[in-house]
């Protein structure tokens, strides 16, 4: 695959993505087809295609042949988002989307009871932290719980192995944080000796998948696309004087890698509130929550309970107060959500009925 010259580092999407890629390139797969002959008796006419960016009522879609720009036949539930597969009628309007096999969600705002889904559909999702400075185990770990809750497999990714002095104890710190994920060390700069991490990332993703990479400004997503895909495609940004990073990513849009797999660069994540992400919480924390069931007691606390394995594992040194610590912060937190939203669909739910006796009783002959 070849990528036409943009002009310049930050370029439309239709000079990052070909129009001739075909649907396969795309993603798309003999499970895909069978949920599409599924929805298309209902749309006579109608084609599948991926989206590439989600603009509101708006879609930049790839049919594999073409680029459209396509509007909402109607209101879909959910929205859709980047790297959805969608049904696209005649007269480019989206009538449908396929159900998503994964999807990378994160709470809205602390404020906000409502899920934003970054990505849909994803194989990978790398979560990025430069080690320009020392492993943040906590927003790996916070991350990491996310990128299991979509279903897709994480890979946690330490770019700018450069600029660490111990790029191998940075890597076996981070393993310790996020068990059943591999962790990579890569660096861009032509010779580093962790720029193979570049051939274990292209291997995590190979042709036909679709990855995510997800991470603060500054970690350097957009510069490990451009070298995955062999070319300056994403601009990238300097480092501000109080070392964090200016966002250079400001959509969430499809890039196609030369072998054949689909990245999408996501923006910079300064908040990252978890979400329905009971399950990867317990993937995340796999190791605490093995200790848990073999406590003495089924409800302990993890505190003064006498049998408690997981204290044990901390007096023995291998398990830290840190990451117990985290564990928990992160169980209230999502504990906490799960009670907002469910009082807010009690609040809906009461807000319907009103309407309804309302219209009840102000319909005519009564």
């Amino acid at each position: 695959m070849s990528f036409p010259p943009t002009g310049n580092l930050n370029p439309e999407p239709f000079a990052i993505l070909p129009a001739d890629l075909g649907l396969p390139a795309l993603g798309w797969s003999p499970y895909w087809a069978g949920h599409a002959a599924g929805l298309a008796e209902h749309y006579p006419g109608s084609r599948p295609a991926r989206v590439v960016r989600a603009d509101r009522a708006h879609c930049l879609i790839h049919t594999g042949d073409e680029l459209i720009h396509a509007g909402m036949a109607e209101q879909l539930d959910p929205a859709p988002t980047t790297g959805d597969w969608i049904l696209l009628a005649p007269g480019d309007r989206i009538v449908a989307a396929l159900p998503r096999r994964t999807a990378f969600t994160r709470g809205a705002g602390r404020t906000d009871t409502r899920a934003q889904v970054l990505a849909a559909n994803l194989d990978v999702v790398a979560v990025l932290h430069a080690l320009s400075a020392p492993p943040n185990l906590g927003r790996i770990e916070r991350l990491t719980t996310l990128a299991w809750a979509s279903g897709a497999q994480p890979v946690v990714v330490l770019s700018k192995a450069d600029l660490s002095g111990d790029p191998d104890g940075d890597v076996a710190e981070t393993a310790t944080a996020s068990p059943g994920a591999e962790v990579v060390a890569v660096s861009t700069v032509p010779g580093d000796p962790s720029g193979a991490g570049l051939d274990t990332l292209r291997a995590l993703l190979p042709a036909g998948a679709t990855g995510a990479f997800v991470g603060p400004s500054g970690a350097g997503k957009s510069s490990l696309v451009n070298a995955l895909a062999g070319a300056e495609i994403l601009a990238t940004g300097e480092i501000r004087d109080d070392g964090r990073g200016r966002h250079t990513s400001v959509t969430r849009e499809l890039v196609p890698l030369p072998w054949g797999a689909i990245v999408i660069d996501t923006p910079g994540l300064r908040g990252v509130q978890l979400w329905d992400a009971a399950d990867g919480l317990e993937a995340t924390f796999a190791d605490i929550t093995a200790l848990a069931e073999a406590c003495r007691f089924g409800d302990c606390k993890h505190r003064t309970e006498p049998g408690c394995a997981v204290q044990a594992a901390i007096a023995e040194g291998t398990l830290t107060v840190r990451r117990l610590e985290s564990f928990e912060k992160l169980q209230r937190e999502q504990e906490w959500l799960a009670s907002r939203y469910d009082a807010r669909l009690r609040a809906e739910q009461r807000a319907k009925w009103k309407a309804l006796t309302k219209s009840h009783r102000n319909r005519p002959g009564r």
